[in-house]
């Protein structure tokens, strides 16, 4: 019966250990090891904690072993742990240094305490194996849409059940407006997962553009399949969102294949957003900036388009009937154009655009005649011919004056000399106000600096070689702040070279050759890296070529 006995209580001992196992997705290994971590507790309360005390768990009979480990060595420093060798051969007669003496300890009877001590070791070695497992299982579906039922919520979090772990959906992550109750089936984009002390965290949205991305996904195939490809996506979480899209196959329109037959696909995807109305614009093939920013305008019409690559920025020209549909209400329009493209955009209407080209060459007409010393017939000519500055009439070909209507080489040659003796007394003014600033020669041999430029940086402060090598590229063409609130508009801080055509590479080019100048670097640590061969280049151009892109 005692025999028997003993049976019921291995086989009890496995059937907990696979139950743990299945229940909580975990390895019946670490079950076990768990058991053995508890039992090896419980003996060390009994026979003394500093004792090495050792249990083991057959994982087919269920039969339970424990032992004490005493080391053979030559110095005793730990009686309860380690013998001498001459003690051990008296056990062992072939016992050397380093080998260990297992005792056999009979089996243990769990007292209440010892039981409830037990209990808690393999709980928290259970629960620490689930953890892992949920983290290993979820940190490589970062990316991916995940299905769960809403467990409950918290302060306007709300959190997950996705069967095997919990995720969490922060309030700043939720569709504006949106209820969900207790037991709502809910769909959400993993975009973090975390170690934490608590446990790991998974981080769920519903208003990332990569959710509405990935919802695009799953309900047109051509986008699964890779035919279409989503090139960006903006959205204003709960109102309105865009999405830019471009086909492989010339024979499917990208636009027609993601708002499917009768618009199911999109309104399916519309459905999961809350009636979130979605503009989808088709991506120029030739990436052409100017035609994705008409694009993604759309329902406006635009006359024209002004590009200005070195401040990012693009000017846009409607009808005025047109300029409210092009905005958009509260700016909406215009600033989710301007996410999905990258660019600043600009709006003017018709007549904005041309009461600031009258400004401009009213301007330009005075500029002239200060300038030049000439009437203002003769100012208005060359504004009308294109010409900006004295500079392009100083150093511009004589014959390109010349034959403007009613005026000859004489004319031509008298306009020149009368705009270099301007510019050479402008110089010298600015020459002089450097002086005055206390701006360094040494800033001239910067490439591309001029004596404008070294009055500006002077009143900015930067009045040294040192001062300039040790500027930042935003410190000389400034930076544009956005807000948080999306309503807000975005906060440009000026540079020192605010006002020059200085881009942000040329900026960054001065910098660099002003801290080789300055002996900060070497000329050779700047040096352009070498052409691809001929051997690497096509397959770099193929990888680029198949790289997805960001959504």
């Amino acid at each position: 019966m005692a025999q028997a006995g003993i049976s019921a209580n291995r086989l009890e001992l496995l059937q907990i250990a696979d139950a743990l196992a299945r229940e909580k997705s975990i390895d019946r290994k670490i079950v076990i090891q768990a058991m053995e971590e508890a039992l090896q507790k419980g003996a060390k309360a009994r026979y003394g904690a500093e004792n090495d005390i050792r249990c083991e768990i057959d994982p087919r009979t269920g039969e339970t072993h424990l032992s004490r480990v005493m080391t053979v060595v030559d110095v005793v420093e730990n009686e309860s742990q380690q013998l001498t060798v001459d003690d051990a051969k008296r056990r062992k007669p072939d016992a050397q240094v380093g080998d260990l003496l297992v005792d056999k300890l009979p089996p243990l009877e769990f007292g209440r305490v010892a039981a409830q001590n037990a209990k808690q070791v393999i709980v928290q070695k259970v629960r620490e194996a689930e953890r892992e497992r949920q983290h290993n299982e979820y940190k490589d579906r970062i990316g991916e849409i995940v299905n769960g039922t809403v467990k409950r919520v918290e302060y306007g979090n709300v959190i997950v059940d996705l069967g095997r772990a919990e995720g969490i959906i922060r309030r700043d992550e939720m569709i504006p407006r949106e209820n969900v109750r207790l037991g709502d089936r809910i769909r959400a984009y993993i975009y973090d997962v975390r170690r934490e002390q608590r446990g790991p965290q998974i981080f769920l949205s519903r208003t990332r553009p990569e959710f509405m991305a990935k919802l695009f996904a799953m309900e047109v195939p051509e986008i699964y399949d890779g035919i279409v490809r989503i090139m960006a996506v903006a959205r204003d979480p709960g109102s309105r969102a865009k999405i830019a899209v471009i086909s492989r196959d010339k024979s499917i329109d990208p636009v027609g294949a993601c708002v499917g037959m009768r618009g199911q696909r999109v309104q399916a995807v519309v459905a999961e957003l809350q009636g979130e109305k979605v503009d989808i614009i088709q991506f120029p093939e030739n990436n052409d900036a100017a035609t994705l920013v008409v694009n993604a305008l759309a329902p406006a019409e635009v006359s024209k388009v002004v590009l200005d690559e070195d401040s990012n920025r693009i000017e846009v020209v409607v009808a005025e009937s047109q300029l409210s549909l092009a905005i958009g209400r509260r700016g909406q329009n215009v600033r989710l154009a301007s996410q999905l493209t990258g660019w600043d955009i600009d709006i003017l209407t018709d007549q904005e655009e041309s009461e600031r080209r009258q400004k401009e060459f009213t301007e330009r007409s005075q500029m002239f005649m200060e300038a030049l010393d000439v009437d203002e017939v003769i100012a208005q000519l060359l504004a009308t011919e294109g010409f900006a500055s004295a500079e392009e009439v100083a150093f511009v070909d004589p014959s390109e004056i010349a034959h403007i209507e009613g005026f000859d080489e004489d004319t031509a040659t008298e306009i020149q000399t009368r705009a270099r003796e301007y510019l050479a007394r402008i110089e010298a003014e600015r020459d002089a106000r450097r002086v005055e600033l206390g701006v360094s020669d040494d800033l001239a041999k910067i490439e591309g600096v001029t004596t404008a430029m070294m009055v500006a940086l002077g009143e900015a402060g930067i009045k040294t070689l040192e001062d300039f090598a040790d500027c930042a590229t935003d410190d000389l063409v400034g930076w544009t702040e956005r807000k948080k609130d999306k309503d807000s508009e975005p906060v440009k801080h000026k540079g020192a070279l605010d006002g020059f055509e200085v881009g942000r590479k040329e900026a960054e080019a001065m910098i660099l050759a002003a801290r080789v100048e300055a002996g900060w670097i070497k000329a050779e640590d700047i040096a352009p890296p070498e052409p691809a061969t001929e051997e690497t280049a096509p397959e770099s151009a193929e990888a680029g070529a198949d790289a997805p892109a960001k959504a």
